[in-house]
């Protein structure tokens, strides 16, 4: 990644130092990929800073955590007021917070910025989502713009994003909606070959053609092409890997920052429990051998080019659902933190470099252009209609993998997060009448919502109602 970005910005004009702490690393660099270029090296942090223009501009690109703070240290007794530290790794967004405060304090403006695009975005064009201090943008915005994917309308996949943690929890927010959309894509690969008994040349056809339409994303298009991939048997290579998934945390701090603000942010929360029970792989087989499933037949018998398009449409249908979550979360921490986050911005970010880049963002930036203070991105007229016109195959998706036994826990996590907020009423009533039968939590009333009220339910349970918490 590193070096991919320092070749890029040379590829536009920028005279870049290059430093990595193996400084044999960096000579080797110079002599190979960077050979020819305009890119200098250094082999001391102090070299670095002594090279670099004022104000000096240093990005990392170094694990999350204790790393980005020990090499900052390294750092800030060669800096004067007024530098730069960016932080392009994927950090979690409370120590960006951190970081903006504690480098402010000495004068040194702090950003905190997603990379998303993995090598080949870094080398081409990433999608690029800086936040932190913002005096700081005005000496970036020239570099960073010029690096940045470019959408098909030409803009850049980047903007400044917002104060302190912004840029990193945006990223961690599409990091997020990154394992939901991969996710819903594995379910249908799993109902196409277990369910339809497709072959996988087949199925790279079905996704070829997908790709053609309203589904056209980059993770569709990858997701062809590992499919149509041969080992050099003739077998499909994805056969022969082991289905235990890896992760490295950025869906996960999602997930629960989700339930830190009360956001039912239900397919990513979905996504990362399905990777851990992958993990489970010894104890799936030895399930796999005791635990009965559906007496029915497995495999789909019904009209298969019919169904076929009904699981398009039940996929867009619920990865609609995943950015409308997605973009719950970050209104409700927007609020939380004060930032002031251009959602219309950040969609515009992601339709080009990104993991998540798709032709479907498009919309969502059409929506927030729109109406910026959107409530919710499935109250938008064109999500109205694709989700209306979409339900009756995402139903008939989701009830026939229950049928046959095939786990569809995002896709159908979607559709109950649906048809949950479509409804006026919820059983929530008998949940706090049961908080307060056998704890005294006390319940509202319908026509009284703020005044908190309790009941003595068996006559001899009293009148003294819990004290009341935030939990």
């Amino acid at each position: 990644m590193g070096q991919n970005l320092i070749l890029n910005m040379n590829d536009h004009g920028f005279v870049v130092c290059a430093y990595n702490r193996t400084t044999s690393k960096v000579d080797h660099f110079l002599e190979n990929e960077a050979k020819g270029t305009n890119i200098v090296g250094a082999h001391s942090v102090e070299e670095l800073c002594a090279k670099l223009k004022r104000p000096r501009k240093v990005m990392l690109l170094v694990k999350a955590g204790d790393a980005v703070d020990n090499f900052i240290d390294q750092l800030l007794p060669f800096l004067e007021q007024g530098d730069i530290i960016i932080d392009g790794g994927n950090s979690h967004f409370p120590d960006s917070i951190r970081r903006t405060k504690d480098l402010a304090d000495k004068g040194i403006l702090f950003v905190g910025s997603g990379v998303s695009g993995g090598e080949e975005g870094a080398r081409y064009g990433p999608s690029l989502m800086p936040g932190g201090n913002p005096a700081a943008w005005p000496a970036i915005k020239p570099i960073f713009q010029a690096i940045a994917a470019k959408a098909p309308d030409g803009a850049p996949c980047c903007d400044w994003v917002g104060e302190t943690g912004a840029g990193h929890y945006v990223k961690m927010v599409h990091n997020g909606i990154e394992y939901g959309d991969m996710q819903l894509i594995c379910e249908v690969y799993q109902i196409l070959g277990e369910g339809l008994g497709l072959s996988h040349d087949e199925m790279a056809d079905i996704f070829t053609e997908w790709n053609k339409g309203e589904l056209d994303s980059y993770l569709i298009e990858i997701t062809r092409d590992i499919l149509k991939y041969k080992d050099t048997d003739g077998t499909p290579l994805v056969t022969k890997i082991r289905d235990t998934a890896g992760q490295k945390g950025t869906g996960k701090w999602t997930a629960i920052d989700s339930l830190d603000r009360g956001i039912p942010v239900t397919l990513i929360g979905e996504a990362v429990y399905s990777r851990c029970l992958s993990s489970l792989k010894d104890e799936r087989v030895r399930a796999s051998k005791i635990l009965k499933g559906p007496t029915n037949s497995p495999k789909f018998t019904g009209d298969k080019k019919a169904f076929i398009a009904q699981l398009g449409q039940a996929l867009y249908a619920a990865k609609i659902v995943s950015y409308a979550q997605g973009y719950m979360l970050m209104r409700q921490a927007a609020k939380d933190y004060g930032w002031n986050l251009n959602y219309a911005g950040i969609a515009l970010m992601w339709r080009g470099g990104c993991i998540i880049r798709s032709a479907f963002l498009g919309k969502i930036r059409d929506a927030y252009t729109t109406n910026p203070e959107l409530e919710n991105l499935l109250f938008d007229p064109f999500f109205q209609e694709a989700t209306a016109k979409a339900q009756d195959a995402w139903r008939t998706v989701v009830a026939q993998a229950v049928t046959v036994g095939i786990p569809t826990p995002a896709m159908s996590t979607a559709l109950n997060f649906y048809d949950g907020l479509r409804h006026e009423m919820l059983p929530a009533n008998l949940l706090q009448a049961q908080r307060d039968y056998f704890g005294a939590h006390t319940y509202e009333l319908l026509s009284a919502p703020g005044k908190f009220v309790h009941t003595n339910w068996t006559g001899t349970g009293g009148n003294i109602t819990a004290t009341t918490y935030d939990a």
